[in-house]
């Protein structure tokens, strides 16, 4: 693997050197890289030149898209994440000046073993800070640990959702994941571990897993069958997939503080029946086909404002640029070419 690298403040768009001039040659390790969100931030890091090693949990695991061409090399290795040593081994092999850690467990409803849940979200990220702490970084001295946490981890809390505000999980995910943000802190602390946490929200576009919203609606589109919907009052801060992707990269070039928890969303609420509305008319989707109010809410629904991103901004001078309508629009055409 290549050297580190130059560090490179990610700047605006206009006069960016662009994030090969920071990531090229990088070698970068990626926890969950063959998984929906993942595998974008491979094909970024692969795209701007990065040498990227991917762990994934099984040797012949297929990646929700293809890693992509690019000018920098990927490797795949397997590795039970669940095994206390395997953190420690991995980051010694793979010796990394920036880990990205999308390993998680408990997003899609079938993920309900509350021990592994507890293995993935909190003690695997306490194992990968203390692989991490002390090693050095050779030149790259961006962040060394961007670790992804999730909206869950707020609660119930309504308003604007500021990171400085009090958290209080009412899932056992948004717990676990808490549990791992605040291990990311501690070794911070503690030992000046340069990691920050992106707190994720509702991530849409290419790879997303089957059954989940825009899947569905392009299902609907291609079958012109019926698809039963709540009455779509959830606000939701969506977030195109390469655009989180592209956040991801540029908080890892950034000089945030140890420790740093950022929003990685848009800062724009729509509501699920807005998004539901405005795929049927990217997808030539026949609106009749949409029965809102054919299901009830659920209990566990987030409820909230819109999301602060000032801290984002602050440390990128950027935010997701992509609107729902080219987010869907993309995601089409990006299924269309496979």
């Amino acid at each position: 693997m290549g050297g580190a690298g130059p560090t490179v403040i990610a700047r605006t768009r206009e006069g960016d050197p662009g994030l090969e001039a920071v990531y090229r040659g990088v070698p970068a390790l990626v926890l969950g890289g063959a998984g929906f969100i993942g595998a974008w931030v491979v094909r970024a890091l692969r795209a701007h030149g990065a040498e990227v090693t991917v762990v994934t949990r099984g040797p012949n695991r297929t990646p929700a898209v293809p890693f992509g061409p690019g000018r920098g090399n990927v490797s795949v290795v397997a590795a039970d994440l669940d095994e206390p040593a395997a953190p420690a081994h991995v980051v010694e092999a793979a010796r990394p000046a920036i880990v990205f850690n999308l390993a998680g467990y408990g997003v899609d409803r079938s993920e309900r073993d509350a021990d592994r849940m507890q293995a993935v979200n909190a003690s695997l990220v306490d194992r990968l800070c203390a692989a991490m702490a002390g090693r050095p970084g050779g030149s790259w001295t961006g962040t060394r640990l961007v670790h992804v946490g999730s909206a869950l981890e707020y609660g119930r809390l309504e308003g604007r959702l500021v990171e400085t505000a009090e958290v209080d999980p009412d899932t056992l995910y948004g717990r676990t994941k808490l549990q791992g943000t605040q291990a990311v802190a501690s070794w911070s602390a503690r030992a000046g571990l340069r990691a920050l946490v992106a707190r994720l929200f509702t991530v849409y576009g290419p790879g997303e897993h089957e059954g989940r919203l825009l899947p569905e609606l392009m299902r609907v589109a291609r079958t012109g069958t019926r698809l039963a919907l709540t009455e779509g009052r959830q606000p939701r801060d969506f977030t195109y997939v390469e655009d989180v992707a592209e956040g991801l990269l540029r908080l890892g070039a950034s000089q945030a503080p140890p420790g740093a928890v950022v929003n990685l969303a848009t800062g724009r609420l729509s509501t699920v029946r807005e998004f539901a509305e405005t795929a049927a008319a990217v997808l030539g989707l026949d609106r009749a086909l949409l029965r809102f109010g054919a299901l009830p809410e659920r209990d566990e629904e987030m409820w909230h404002g819109e999301v602060d991103v000032a801290r984002l901004r602050e440390l990128t001078s950027w935010q997701p640029p992509t609107s729902i309508a080219d987010g869907i629009r993309r995601t089409r055409e990006f299924s269309d070419a496979r």
